[in-house]
């Protein structure tokens, strides 16, 4: 079952989108632009040499950030000042700080033959950098927006960087469109939502989608935060016999029964657990975070619940009976979140348990403390 949780992650636009650029947008110099077919805020202010936050700013727009067609959304333009470099030096045979001088013009040099076999800057992954560059310099070079550059680092207003600091420039990504896959199955595969992945290539949601179409795949624009683990409610059930912590394990059993197939790779692949269990037993959080879906996937897991935990992390609960708690809700481990049944494709009365890392399916087992 490859599928990938719906996650989220700053809404970083496509670069190099997949529409045809509006005549609009020529030379990137316009005032006011008026928004065309397949176009999203991240694209026009890619074009238009403008941060995607200066652009909603300046058109009073909201997360998720949707433009509509026709739409006229005013380019804010800054004036850059220009800087001056710093005058050199008259040589003397005297100056003590010669040496110290010829060494930071050889790291200096060093650092710049590293980023030229880096390759061009709209091209490198990790950039060095260089004495006067910005974050805001870096991105514009970069052709990413700054605000994915500084959540991709971990920076923080005002988003200062240090000569020589590595950072690391997120690259959109593209998905080719095989034969069996639904935008669900792309959603889940990279944690972004299939509206966003729709709406970055100007495609209907709600339409199926075409094998052999070459998909962009954005991140998202100020992702939901997750916080440290909620404190349990008074009125959270107890957790189940089934999930004692070992110190050791990241998550706990989310119901107690025999593990009738288990995770696998390979041509037989299996992406979690099918745990067997009475019918409206009840199904437990593998530990605190953040329902992302919470409903029915009519594909392959019925009745589903998908909970980020944060760093990467995320579990999902299939074939259940019944949800029992609604997106966006908090969670508390040991809290319920639905009832076993046999909805999608269960083989009888289960719970199919997945974990994730990062959108990767990892073997629950080596998660979870030892079956009692």
């Amino acid at each position: 079952m490859r599928k990938s949780l719906l996650l989220l992650a700053a809404l970083a636009l496509p670069i190099a989108p997949a529409f045809a650029a509006s005549p609009n947008t020529r030379q990137g110099n316009e005032a006011v632009h008026v928004v065309v077919a397949g176009e999203t805020l991240n694209g026009i202010a890619n074009r238009a040499g403008v941060s995607a936050e200066a652009l909603a700013s300046a058109n009073g727009l909201k997360a998720p950030y949707v433009v509509k067609l026709g739409q006229k959304l005013t380019i804010p333009r800054a004036k850059v000042a220009a800087t001056k470099a710093a005058p050199v030096p008259a040589k003397s045979a005297a100056n003590p700080a010669a040496p110290a001088k010829k060494a930071a013009a050889a790291a200096n040099s060093t650092a710049r033959a590293a980023i030229a076999a880096a390759g061009p800057p709209e091209q490198e992954s990790v950039h060095v950098v260089q004495p006067g560059e910005t974050l805001g310099s870096i991105a514009l070079a970069a052709k990413v927006p700054r605000i994915l550059i500084a959540e991709a680092n971990g920076l923080q207003p005002p988003y200062n960087v240090r000569l020589g600091q590595k950072l690391q420039i997120p690259r959109t990504r593209r998905h080719a469109i095989k034969a069996g896959d639904t935008g669900f199955s792309i959603s889940y595969k990279y944690a972004v939502p299939w509206e966003q992945i729709a709406l970055a290539n100007g495609l209907d949601p709600t339409a199926p989608v075409k094998a052999g179409q070459s998909l962009l795949i954005p991140t998202l624009l100020d992702p939901p935060a997750t916080s440290a683990a909620p404190v349990t409610p008074v009125t959270a059930p107890p957790p189940p016999k089934a999930a004692p912590s070992t110190g050791t394990a990241r998550f706990a059993w989310p119901v107690n029964g025999p593990v009738r197939r288990g995770f696998a790779t390979g041509a037989d692949h299996h992406d979690g657990l099918d745990i067997k269990a009475p019918e409206g037993t009840m199904v437990r959080a593998a530990a605190a975070g953040t329902v992302r879906f919470a409903g029915m996937e009519k594909e392959q897991f019925g009745n589903l619940v998908v909970i980020d935990h944060g760093q990467g992390w995320f579990t999902a609960y299939a074939f259940l009976s019944r949800v029992t708690v609604k997106e966006g809700a908090k969670v508390a481990i040991g809290e319920r979140v639905g009832l076993v049944g046999s909805t999608g494709l269960a083989k009888g009365n289960e719970l199919h348990f997945e974990v994730r890392q990062d959108g990767k399916p990892v073997d629950p087992l080596d998660e979870l403390p030892k079956a009692p």
